[in-house]
């Protein structure tokens, strides 16, 4: 769906809060407050559309309360120019950009897209934990220290970057998280809680997995320094493809991801990855190969909208943005 078919299908504010009641509440709508499935629609010149109250807890709420479009003063038609656009760019899009494309300040459309970011932590957080054939290697993020004359840096690939921890399945979603340092007590608290215990690991030959991979049903690796990065079946190339596709959406997109938002970005590349088919096409030299395409924007939303109920997205005194979440019943 390119943008004026979205315009043609969704041409005004109104079948645009249409369109977001049917993505938010799939199963009819509900208080954000309590749950409650009864309400009704207030009407009349001192009501504004869209404006509903409870038969339970008798509070108001329209289709943005308690979610990360609470209380924008955005036209939720922007919001959906937003989405549009990050979910359909192959590997995000700054805030400098997006601002441009849906006409707000930069700081606007840059918490447009933490909220956005925060919907899909809602969603990765409703996935289970990983199963199969799970592939784990860690990611150092940045660039080798700046020259300083008479500064003498310590060596080794880690030295000044941010450490990221990858774990995917196969033909399956991916989790990645920020870590101090990829260190066997830092990692063992993760791997518990994404991966299930009956998954065969396979990684490099790290000393940090040696004994995370005892608790797994099996655990098989390959030797890079011995140049060894496919033995059969056993290799960790889908685990590094992630990492490089992390590498470019770094240097060709955000330029800069800070520690304390780093975790958000990943898990849009994270939500991006997962959100994609598999076309197998015959090159020149008649060799198959595999390429993975999007899935359809409407696809995606019906995916990501039911989440964003049950947290908020609000600045700080000092600029930042906070994160509020609600207890879901």
């Amino acid at each position: 769906m390119n943008i004026d078919e979205l315009k043609k299908q969704i041409p005004d504010e109104a079948s645009c809060r249409m369109f977001f009641e049917n993505l938010i509440w799939p199963e009819g709508r509900f208080c954000p407050h309590c749950r409650c499935s009864r309400s009704y629609e207030l009407k009349g010149a001192s009501s504004r559309p869209g404006l509903y109250e409870c038969a339970h807890c008798k509070r108001q709420f329209t289709v943005t309360t308690k979610t990360p479009m609470h209380s924008s003063k955005l036209p939720l038609w922007k919001w959906l120019l937003a989405l549009y656009y990050m979910i359909n760019s192959s590997k995000g899009i700054s805030s400098v950009f997006l601002s441009r494309l849906i006409g707000v300040k930069q700081s606007s459309a840059w918490k447009i897209g933490h909220a956005v970011r925060m919907m899909m932590q809602n969603w990765a957080a409703a996935l289970p934990p990983l199963s199969g054939v799970v592939e784990m290697d860690e990611k150092f993020i940045g660039s080798k220290p700046r020259y300083r004359f008479g500064v003498r840096h310590k060596g080794g690939k880690a030295t000044g970057k941010q450490s990221v921890l990858v774990a995917v399945q196969r033909k399956g979603p991916v989790y990645s998280e920020p870590v101090e340092s990829v260190k066997t007590a830092t990692i063992m608290p993760i791997i518990d809680d994404v991966i299930d215990s009956s998954a065969d690991l396979m990684t490099d030959k790290s000393y940090v997995f040696h004994q995370p991979g005892k608790q797994f049903a099996s655990h098989q690796s390959v030797y890079h320094f011995a140049k060894e990065y496919a033995r059969g079946d056993v290799h960790i190339n889908t685990a590094e493809s992630f990492g490089s596709m992390l590498e470019r959406v770094k240097m060709g997109v955000f330029h800069y991801m800070s520690t304390k938002h780093l975790k958000h970005y990943l898990t849009e590349l994270s939500f991006r990855w997962f959100h994609r088919d598999p076309k197998e096409v015959v090159t020149k030299n008649g060799k198959k190969k595999t390429i993975w395409s999007p899935k359809p924007f409407i696809e995606q939303l019906t995916s990501l909208m039911p989440f964003a109920c049950g947290s908020q997205l609000r600045w700080e005194q000092t600029g930042g943005i906070k994160k509020f979440a609600f207890d879901t019943f």
